[in-house]
């Protein structure tokens, strides 16, 4: 009885042994037997053969490590026999596999050092590996690691043979993500190898700042600004006046106003900021209501209503006397109509805008205070300095990645910026324009010095009334409006004037806040417009 126990513990045994055999066979993994010889140039041939393998077979190479703190290091694999490479993935086809790499090679003191991952990236676990290679010269020293890529842990075995010719590695149970990495020992100039290094990116070094780097930035700079400098001198200034166009200026003449030059308000807004905006055109409605081409006629409003102004059209105003912008923003104001509320003026009133402002700029050039429209000549320079700070960047990105003169290409970016700001003041003033210039701040001095001399009071109001447009553009209507406000033809308080009435139970006393509102809310819708609305 005790015998047959035996038989069946015996054949149950058996019978596990055999239903394990095949599990244990599944895990065992790939067998790999690698050869590689070293060549003379340097270059690393490598056969492998495998056996064992269940379905597809690929390996990943390493084609790419840290060579130090600003290259990495790469390996180059080519002429792949007995599989596809695409990429770094080698696909297997057959039971052996051919291929050269290049890169596996360096220098360190001495000895000239072969490193290579001989087994890794398998996509079964390899159950053995054995690798022998062969190289141009004796072995000087050898060594192996398994596991991690960056593991110091030893292979199983190396050793060499006794003519130091021949170096052999053993390893078992590489994994899936495992390497076997081998390092031999030549005589230095055995293979003339050499590593294949690439230039890692980083900021620090792309913008390295040292003495060659500094001054060459410092230089470029001082090149660039000095330039910009230079054009500025030459180009951008406005021309000199003789010293006796310069001083005060009496505007009045047989007790009359006589601007300096003729001069129009929008016209001296113009020249004197270079720019055709809200204010010029707010100062021209003012001065054409003062020149009796139209009225502005203040609404009557409640303690909580918006104030608003009906501008009427003069049928008796020579119109045809008008500027070419004077009459382009008196068609923009009435567009056919005779009256229009200040509240209602849009639609066409902006539509036409633009042909205002393009007509001021072109009138400054005709006058021939600048050789050049202001607004085209600030935007050709500051378009300039804009693609300027483009190729900068551009330049800038390319010399950051490819060398470590990164910051070169900044003194570009700097240099454009300097030229798209600066552009704003390249619109330069002729000899003309900086003489009627030079009488436009001596009026102003006048206008604001107090001493105004005896004006007959027949003439105060017509006087007075004249100076105010100049007054806005000069940015003093409060005190003007005051100075309006306070006289009529025979020197008495009146309710209206000439060209501004009030609401009823309106009087000149409040003419000061209306002015002040008006010219306030006129510039507002004005610049609500997209012509005028950045200038």
């Amino acid at each position: 009885m005790t015998g047959i126990r035996l038989t069946m513990a015996a054949l149950g045994a058996t019978a596990l042994t055999l239903t394990a055999t095949p599990a244990l066979a599944a895990e065992a993994g790939i067998t790999d037997e690698v050869t590689m010889t070293l060549g003379k140039d340097g270059t690393l041939h490598v056969v492998e053969k495998i056996t064992g393998a269940s379905g597809g077979l690929t390996r990943t190479f390493i084609t790419r490590t840290r060579y130090d703190d600003n290259n990495d290091r790469l390996y180059q694999i080519s002429n792949v026999k007995g599989g596809t490479l695409a990429g770094d993935v080698l696909t297997v086809t057959g039971q052996s596999v051919e291929y050269d790499v290049k890169g596996a090679v360096t220098t360190s003191g001495g000895v000239e050092e072969l490193r290579w991952f001989a087994v890794n990236g398998w996509s079964q676990q390899v159950a053995k590996a054995t690798v022998k290679v062969n190289g141009p010269g004796q072995v000087q020293n050898l060594s192996c690691f398994a596991g991690e890529l960056t593991s110091a842990i030893g292979c199983t075995s190396a050793s060499m043979d006794h003519s130091a010719t021949q170096a052999d590695f053993e390893q078992d149970n590489i994994g899936q993500g495992q390497a076997l990495t081998v390092v031999i020992g030549y005589p230095k100039g055995s293979s003339g190898g050499a590593p294949i290094l690439e230039k890692r990116f980083s900021l620090a070094a792309a913008f390295t700042l040292d003495l060659v780097t500094g001054g060459a930035l410092a230089g470029l700079l001082l090149l660039l600004l000095g330039g910009i400098g230079l054009l500025y001198w030459t180009r951008g200034r406005d021309a000199r006046v003789a010293g006796h166009e310069k001083g005060s200026v009496d505007p009045v003449q047989n007790g009359h106003f006589s601007p300096p030059d003729g001069v129009r308000p929008g016209q001296i807004g113009t020249l004197v900021d270079e720019q055709a905006d809200v204010v010029d055109v707010t100062a021209t409605i003012v001065d054409l209501a003062v020149r009796g081409y139209l009225r502005i006629d203040e609404q009557p409003r409640q303690t909580y209503d918006a104030p608003d102004w009906m501008l009427v059209r003069l049928p008796s105003a020579p119109v045809n006397a008008l500027l070419p912008y004077e009459r382009a923003l008196y068609d923009a104001i009435f567009d056919g109509r005779d009256a229009v509320l200040l509240s209602q003026m849009s639609g066409s009133f902006a539509s036409h805008l633009g042909k205002v402002r393009d007509a001021l700029y072109a009138d400054v050039v005709k006058q021939g205070w600048f050789a050049r429209r202001p607004d085209t000549e600030r935007t050709r320079w500051t378009t300039i300095g804009v693609v300027l700070i483009g190729l900068g960047l551009l330049a800038t990105v390319a010399l950051a990645w490819f060398t470590t003169y990164g910051l070169l290409g900044l003194a570009l970016v700097i240099a454009g910026g300097a030229l798209a700001v600066g552009g704003q003041y390249m619109p330069a003033k002729t000899a003309k324009g900086s003489a009627a210039l030079a009488h436009t701040m001596g009026f102003r001095q006048y206008l604001f010095s107090g001493e105004l001399g005896e004006v007959p009071e027949q003439h105060r109001v017509e006087l007075f009334s004249r100076y105010l447009p100049y007054a806005v553009i000069f940015d003093g209507v409060e005190h003007w409006s005051r100075v309006v406000a306070s006289v009529t033809g025979n020197g008495h308080p009146s309710d209206n004037l000439y060209w501004y009435h009030g609401p009823a139970e309106w009087d000149l006393s409040k003419f000061a806040g209306s002015m002040r509102t008006f010219t306030t809310t006129t510039s507002g819708a004005i610049s609500a417009t997209r012509q005028f609305r950045t200038l």
